[in-house]
C-alpha cells in the first residue's frame, strides 16, 4: 500500500507570479507597456489650449466693459466725491466680472472636451491655466477700454457738479478664478458622462487558448496550468474495495460490492 499523493499547490486565478496562459496571453491584472499616449503631443495640445482659451479672455473683457454698471462721480472747487454715496455700482461690477467668468469658463469646458475627448492630464492642466490667463488678460483689457483712470483730468474736462464715470475696477481679485474653476468643473463633470471609457477584460481575451487545446471549460475550479495534470490524470489513492471490485473479487465478509 502507498501513500495517497497530495495534489500539487494551484495558484489562484490571479497570482501575479503564475507562469503566463499558453497562447501568448497577458492576464487582465499584469501590466501592461501599450500605452498609446504620446506625451510630446498632450503637450503641445495642452499648449494651444492655453493660448487660445487665453485668448477669448477679450470676450470677457469686452461683456465686462459692455454689462458692468457704471460708478458716477461729481467734483466740486475741493475734489471727487461719489454722487450716489449708498449705491452699489462698485459690487455690481465685481458680480458682473464673475457671473461672465462662470459662464464662459463653463462653455470652455465644453468646447475643449469636444474637441480632445481623450482628455490628460496635461489637457487639464493647460484649460486651467487658460483660464487663469483668460481672467487676467479681460481684467486689463476691460480697465483699459474703460473710461480713464486720470479722474482729475476728467473731471476738469467735465466740470464743476457735472457726473462723469469712474474709471472701471475690479476690487474682489478672487474673480479671477471663476474662469479656470467652473473650466475645470464642467470639464470633468462631461468627461465623467460622455467620455470614453476602456472595455473591460472578458475572459475569453485573456485566455484565448480556453477551448483550443482541449482544456476544460472553468467550472469554478481552477484550471490546470502549463506543467500540472488534470484531475483525471493524476494519481488517486489505492481503495481496497474498488480494487477487489474491479477484479471481481468479494470484499470483506464475503460480500460482493454493491455496483
Amino acid at each position: 500500500m502507498t501513500a495517497p499523493l497530495t495534489p500539487p499547490h494551484q495558484p489562484p486565478p490571479n497570482d501575479p507570479w503564475s507562469a503566463p496562459p499558453p497562447g501568448g496571453a497577458v492576464p487582465p491584472w499584469a501590466p501592461r507597456d501599450d500605452d498609446d499616449r504620446d506625451l510630446p503631443a498632450e503637450i503641445r495640445q495642452a499648449v494651444l489650449v492655453a493660448v487660445g482659451v487665453a485668448v477669448s479672455g477679450l470676450l470677457l473683457g469686452l461683456l465686462w466693459l459692455w454689462l458692468a454698471p457704471r460708478v458716477p462721480l461729481v467734483s466740486n472747487t475741493e475734489g471727487v466725491y461719489l454722487r450716489d454715496i449708498e449705491g452699489e455700482q462698485a459690487i455690481g461690477a465685481d458680480g458682473t466680472f464673475l457671473l461672465c467668468g462662470l459662464a464662459l469658463g463653463a462653455i470652455s469646458g465644453v468646447v475643449v472636451f469636444l474637441l480632445r475627448k481623450k482628455g490628460g492630464i496635461p489637457l487639464v492642466i493647460g484649460l486651467a491655466a487658460g483660464g487663469l490667463l483668460a481672467s487676467v488678460v479681460a481684467w486689463r483689457f476691460g480697465i483699459w477700454l474703460g473710461p480713464g483712470s486720470d479722474v482729475v483730468a476728467r473731471a476738469k474736462e467735465a466740470g464743476v457738479g457735472k457726473a462723469f464715470d469712474a474709471p472701471l475696477k475690479l476690487n474682489a481679485k478672487g474673480a479671477l478664478l471663476a474662469w479656470p474653476v467652473a473650466a475645470l468643473a464642467v470639464h470633468l463633470a462631461v468627461t465623467a458622462l460622455f467620455g470614453p471609457r476602456d472595455p473591460e477584460p472578458m475572459l475569453g481575451d485573456a485566455y484565448p487558448a480556453y477551448g483550443k487545446q482541449g482544456w476544460p471549460a472553468p467550472t469554478g475550479q481552477n484550471p490546470p496550468g502549463p506543467g500540472q495534470a488534470s484531475a483525471a490524470d493524476r494519481p488517486q489513492p489505492w481503495d481496497p474495495g474498488a480494487a477487489g471490485e474491479a477484479h471481481g473479487e468479494r470484499g470483506p465478509g464475503g460480500r460482493t460490492p454493491p455496483g
